[in-house]
């Protein structure tokens, strides 16, 4: 005779909320960072208005695709949701002093600043494990 024990998880929906947000928050990071690292016009454009080079387009597409992707990961998310936090923020400077508007860097700045915080033991861990080494 057996005596198998089972056990269920309860799902609890803020946790679901938070990772359906984080996936939904790493589409969106892809799709903004495509055109960058394509070579797409009006990127190229941008780019140029800014001054920095071409360089900083690929920089940008590059760390908003590694965030999109850290936000998929569970041991990374609160580091990418941090990391995306500060890329938005420079964007958020750059569209207003180009006198564009920084509704949508300031959207998901809010969006990725949230996710950090709900992610904020992760982060801390995360830190805790590199100061270890």
């Amino acid at each position: 005779m057996s005596t198998a024990t089972t056990t269920t998880r309860r799902v609890r929906p803020g946790v679901v909320v938070l990772w359906v947000t984080q996936v939904v928050l790493a589409w969106m990071c892809v799709m903004a960072s495509l055109p960058k690292l394509t070579g797409d016009p009006v990127m190229v454009e941008l780019f140029d208005t800014v001054g920095a080079g071409q360089w900083l387009r690929y920089a940008v597409g590059a760390l908003e695709l590694a965030g999109a992707i850290g936000l998929l990961v569970p041991r990374l998310c609160g580091l990418a949701a941090l990391g995306l936090t500060m890329l938005l923020v420079g964007a958020t400077v750059t569209n207003i002093a180009l006198g564009a508007s920084p509704a949508i860097p300031v959207g998901y700045l809010l969006v990725a600043a949230v996710i950090a915080w709900f992610r904020r033991d992760s982060i801390l861990a995360a830190t805790r494990r590199l100061v270890r080494r």
